[in-house]
């Protein structure tokens, strides 16, 4: 009996895992499989053997969070088959909305609903941890804000990121041990750009396995049915599936809901994301990579449009300034004017760096996600009587 439910709750791991990894590799290497730096099976190679890294170090930490700290008794194998599925049930619930999954939120839901079924929640780590699901998307709002407004034109006139017809590498045969070299239209620049770009998706990937491998196989390994190593395994598998198959249609197209945003606009944003994610997730915080990408791009957005009127006047809202055009759209070889000055007669539409009701729908889904998640799966522990 317990192994077969057992057997049910690794189905299970897998197919939460599956669904992660369809979106988490469309976050972490879209911009990159768009520009055509590599193709999506390479992408998805990588992402899995950087989502192991990530969940293998870091993880550990959140793992630790899920499987002992939200709630005070282990959560049993029968009832973590069930949280399981409530994880799931909300990943496909998102997926029905067209939102990036809230994983990391709708795992805490869950746990948190059979602590209330079974009157043993730690409200302090709750608490601790709601609090950083308020701080996150203000904190990436305001990078963004800041690097959109401050640092991103400057950036935009100096580095482009393009991608050459040709291959990126030759050999050249010309002596007796064949040397790597440029390609035929290869640029040094382009190259720089390509090794930075795919050092980024790395980082992101590893961003993603830090705070998604515990999602997926944590309320196993709170019961003692499953070790932590292979656990991990198994998540990172399935993670990987789903990188090789879902998530090739993700990778076309990551990013055209909320904002066409150029190449180096990602970077930024993936960055970002990635940095806040992993040092939380290093102090065992479950935090959603989503939640910290989409705020920056919206930060980021709004931050270069508010670069024609003071801070004052931007944060305040109290001028009746046109916001001129130029935005993360603008040519890199366009002059960067100082703070204040308008920089085209062209009003900006904010539909021209972000999409709003997308933004409407993202954050009613971080709070909808986890508060169903709670709701549904107190009352199936209540109903059920499982502990």
């Amino acid at each position: 009996m317990v192994e077969t439910v057992l057997l049910v709750g690794i189905v299970a791991s897998v197919f939460v895992g599956f669904n992660i990894g369809g979106s988490s590799t469309g976050i972490a290497w879209g911009p990159a499989v768009g520009a055509g730096l590599l193709s999506k099976v390479a992408a998805a190679g990588l992402m899995t053997f950087f989502v192991f890294l990530g969940g293998w170090t870091v993880g550990r930490n959140v793992m630790d969070t899920l499987a002992g700290d939200i709630i005070s008794i282990e959560i049993s194998l029968a009832a973590g088959v069930a949280v399981l599925f409530f994880i799931g049930l909300g990943i496909l619930i998102a997926n029905v909305f067209g939102v990036p999954v809230p994983t990391s939120m709708t795992t805490v839901g869950a746990i948190a609903g059979l602590g209330l079924a079974t009157g043993t929640v730690n409200y302090e780590t709750i608490t601790w941890i709601i609090s950083w699901w308020v701080v996150t998307p203000v904190l990436g709002l305001w990078i963004g804000a800041v690097v959109g407004r401050y640092i991103y034109p400057e950036l935009n006139r100096r580095f482009e990121i393009s991608s050459s017809e040709g291959s990126l590498l030759a050999l050249e045969r010309g002596g007796s041990i064949p040397r790597p070299a440029l390609g035929p239209n290869t640029t040094y620049q382009e190259l720089g750009g390509t090794i930075v770009v795919l050092i980024i998706g790395c980082y992101m990937a590893f961003s993603a396995g830090a705070s998604n491998v515990p999602n997926a196989v944590a309320p196993l390994v709170s019961s003692g049915a499953l070790e932590a190593d292979p656990a991990i395994i198994i998540a990172t598998v399935a993670i990987g599936l789903g990188g090789f198959t879902i998530a090739r249609r993700t990778m076309e197209s990551v990013g055209s809901e909320l904002s066409d945003i150029p190449l180096l606009a990602a970077l930024v944003v993936m960055i970002t994301a990635s940095t806040i994610t992993t040092a939380l997730s290093w102090a065992g915080i479950p935090i959603s990579l989503v939640m910290a990408s989409v705020m920056t791009i919206v930060g980021l957005g709004w931050g270069r449009a508010t670069r024609p009127i003071t801070a004052r006047e931007a944060i305040r809202g109290d001028t009746d300034a046109e916001l001129s055009m130029g935005a993360l759209t603008a040519e890199p070889d366009a002059p960067v004017t100082k703070i204040g000055e308008a920089e085209s007669d062209e009003a900006l539409d904010a539909g021209d760096l972000f999409n709003p009701r997308a933004i409407v729908k993202y954050v009613s889904m971080w709070i909808i996600g986890p508060a169903m998640s709670t709701l549904l799966a107190y009352g199936f522990f209540t109903a059920a009587g499982i502990s």
